[in-house]
Formats: C-alpha cells, sequence, structure tokens
C-alpha cells in the first residue's frame, strides 16, 4: 500500500516506524515530516493545513490511505476533502472532530448522552464565567478554565481559588493568550485522583480498544507547573484492569460513537479519552480526534499488533469485532524539550548523540523525533517539544531505566526533561 500520513511530530514519527513493520505497507509519504521521519519515509514539503495541495498529492500519488496525525487539519475538514476525492481516510470529519475542536460539543454531547463528567457551564461574557466560578467555590469547588477551540495542549488552566480562576479567564477572553480558541470559555469543576488516556479505534461502530497509558502535562516534576503539549508517558496502566476498561467502553465510548452518529456526526478514527479516576469511577477530562502526543509514542512500542489493517479497516467503516488489544510490553517514554517550554525558546540547537542509538541501546529504546530539521549534515530543534524517548522492557522499571539511560545519551544546550515520569508506579 502506498500511505500518506499527514503531520511531522513524534505522534507523526511513531505512527510512520509502527506502519513501516506491516508486510503490506510500501512507500509511505510524510507531510511534512521531520528530521527523524526522513529515515523512514519520503518526505512531501507541504503542510498540514493546505488541505487543497495534500488532496492533490494523494490524487497524483494514487495513495491507498491516509492517516491524519494532528487535530487542526481534521478540525479543517481534511478528511471530509479527501473522502470527496474517493480517497480512503484514517480519521474523522470535520463534525466529527468537533469532539476535540470545542470543548462546549463535547461537554453538551457528554450532559446529552449521559456521559459521567465534572459540572460545567460554557460562557461567551467573562463576568458571567466569574460569576460561574462564585457558585462553585460557593459549593466548596475549585475548576479549570478551558479555552473552548484549540490551543495546542495548552488551554487548560487548572485553579486553585477564585482569584487565580478569574485571571485564567481574563487571559483567555480579555488579554486573548489562545486567539479566537479562547473566545468561549469553559469553566469546569475540578476533580482529583489519576489521570489515564484511552485511545480507541472506531469505524464508527465497533471498537479495538488499545492499552491504556498515562501522560504527564504540567512543565514540572511532581506535575507542577503549567500544562504543556504532554512531557512524556508510559504504557500499561497498572490500575486499570478488565473491569475498568468494561466500564470505560460501555459509560463512555460506546455512548460517544452512538451520540455522534445521532447528532449527524458519524466518527470514525482514533477516539482519544482523557480520564479522570475518582473513587475508582472514570469522569472524561477531554475527547480528542487523534492519537494522543506523547502517548502514541508509549502505545505503539508497547503493542506486538500489525496496526496497518486495523487503519484501513476504520477507514472503510469496517474494522470488524470489538476487541482489546493488549500490552506485549511496557513502554516508557521521556520528552525531551527545549529550555524555555512551553513559553518561549531557542531553534537551530544542535543535535548531538542521536546517531546509532537503537543499536547502542540494543533495540531498548528508541527516539522519535518531534521538533526538529536538518541544517547541513546536522539535525537541529525546531520546537519546543525536541524529542520523546521511549524505553522498552519486560516489566515497568526495565522501560524506566532504558528510556533514561538513552535520554542521557542525547545531548543539545539547555535541554530539560522530566525526570519522574510514571511516579506514580515507581513511588
Amino acid at each position: 500500500m502506498e500511505i500518506l500520513v499527514v503531520g511531522g511530530g513524534g505522534r507523526e514519527h511513531a505512527l510512520v516506524w509502527k506502519l513501516k513493520q506491516s508486510p503490506d505497507c510500501g512507500v509511505i509519504w510524510c507531510a511534512p515530516g521531520n528530521a527523524g521521519i526522513r529515515d523512514l519515509a519520503e518526505i512531501v514539503p507541504i503542510g498540514v493545513d493546505a488541505i487543497d495541495e495534500l488532496v492533490e498529492f494523494a490524487q497524483a500519488k494514487k495513495i491507498d490511505l491516509v492517516v491524519v496525525g494532528p487535530e487542526a487539519p481534521l478540525a479543517n475538514g481534511l478528511a471530509d476533502a479527501m473522502r470527496e476525492k474517493g480517497i480512503d481516510v484514517f480519521g474523522p470529519g470535520k463534525l466529527g472532530a468537533q469532539i476535540e475542536g470545542s470543548k462546549s460539543f463535547a461537554r453538551n454531547l457528554m450532559d446529552k448522552y449521559g456521559i459521567p463528567s465534572p459540572e460545567f457551564g460554557t460562557f461567551t461574557n467573562p463576568q458571567d464565567a466569574k460569576d460561574f466560578v462564585q457558585s462553585l467555590a460557593d459549593k466548596g469547588k475549585q475548576c479549570v478554565i478551558k479555552a473552548d477551540g484549540l490551543a495546542a495542549g495548552k488551554g487548560a488552566i487548572v485553579t486553585n481559588d477564585v482569584q487565580e480562576a478569574g485571571a485564567a479567564i481574563d487571559l483567555c477572553m480579555v488579554e486573548k493568550a489562545f486567539g479566537d480558541a479562547g473566545a468561549i470559555v469553559v469553566v469546569e469543576e475540578r476533580l482529583r485522583g489519576p489521570e489515564i488516556s484511552i485511545l480507541a479505534i472506531t469505524d464508527g461502530k465497533h471498537l479495538a480498544i488499545l492499552p491504556p497509558s498515562q501522560d504527564h502535562k504540567p512543565i514540572g516534576e511532581g506535575d507542577t507547573g503549567p500544562n504543556t503539549g504532554g512531557m512524556g508517558a508510559y504504557c500499561p496502566v497498572p490500575i486499570v484492569d478488565d473491569a475498568l476498561l468494561k466500564e470505560i467502553r460501555d459509560t463512555v465510548l460506546e455512548p460517544a460513537i452512538r451520540g455522534l452518529e445521532a447528532e449527524g456526526a458519524p466518527y470514525s478514527g482514533v477516539l482519544y479519552a482523557g480520564l479522570m479516576l475518582c473513587e475508582d469511577k472514570p469522569y472524561v477530562i477531554e475527547f480528542n480526534c487523534r492519537f494522543g502526543d506523547p502517548e502514541t509514542e508509549a502505545v505503539l512500542p508497547a503493542i506486538d499488533l500489525d496496526l496497518l489493517p486495523l487503519l484501513v479497516g476504520a477507514a472503510k467503516g469496517d474494522i470488524g469485532e470489538d476487541q482489546v488489544i493488549p500490552a506485549s510490553q511496557y513502554a516508557l517514554c521521556v520528552i525531551i524539550a527545549s529550555a524555555g517550554y512551553p513559553g518561549a525558546y531557542k531553534k537551530g540547537l544542535t543535535i548531538k548523540g542521536m546517531d546509532g542509538i537503537e543499536k547502542a541501546m540494543d533495540q531498548r529504546a528508541i527516539a522519535f523525533h518531534a521538533g526538529t530539521k536538518l541544517d547541513g549534515d546536522n539535525v537541529v530543534t525546531s520546537g519546543g517539544r525536541v524529542l520523546g524517548v521511549t524505553g522498552l522492557g519486560e516489566d515497568f522499571d526495565d522501560a524506566y531505566d532504558n528510556a533514561y539511560e538513552a535520554v542521557q545519551r542525547i545531548q543539545f544546550d539547555q535541554a530539560y526533561y522530566r525526570k519522574d515520569i510514571g511516579y506514580r508506579v515507581r513511588s
């Protein structure tokens, strides 16, 4: 098969790496790709938002399957544009992608179809939002302020009191820190408990549930500081047993895809459920319309499965029976970021220690490129999250040790990474 993967981050590197292992995989093209993906795929210099160009390329190359990595092109209708030309594409249409593209759409869907979620309100006026914050405070509840639209994983602000919440509302709606994405805000009751990420491949009727993972969104160790796109993840998650996974399927995943179809937004692709366990019950923190990042860099290496037939099945509307895909090993991914991220950071810093790292680690670790590019013969930084380094092992400790051993082999000026990914398991 000729495959086009759209995107250029660590998630797309992991997808290309996994798809390349399939006996049915021919040439993989990746648009726009990065410095690591070039070793596995043909790089196409087309940006993820250039929908017409991507469709024209897929037609010209007679692409058999398009796999869309990031959320923005899905929210902008890339999958619809491909389908209109008869091209099979893995990813939801624009209407289905609202489940991530609009927090208010997602919350209203959950409310209507009984999907467990926190108390919330949606607002276009800052004062109304602040009044709702006060009403939650009167009940002894704290809150989370979320920009309604896409904000690259940084639009959720966890607050401790009314003053912090008011400042977060102003940041979104008055200072417009997230642009148009913050014109509407969702104020949610703040829940407490361990978070888990569930990725489920669906054709709109059936679900193939991948093993659970746990992301670490805050920049600082111990989950402190502002949220990022994710500083690391591990898979599987020991606290998620078969009974809990069945409850998640029955109360979260199945109602979501049924609800989307009932709302005239039939959904196929991957449905990401970001959950929090409160008194051992799963509540939805967010839905995403694509593979998580960095969860993908942990989940895909953890499974012994040919991924391609599942993606093709979802694109064609038939993945067969419901299934739960087990992890065959442990995987732990550590994000190496540029100093200053998620704020301002330098670009163009030379990365050393990358050559032959998988061989040097005896295949016990993989370095997925995220924010990298080529500068002559050198690989340099080009984004905030630069690399996702994944360690593999028969148990969690092996994966942890291998990941951090590989991380220490890689250097660039002022590189930053959390040293406590998976701390809930180790503590």
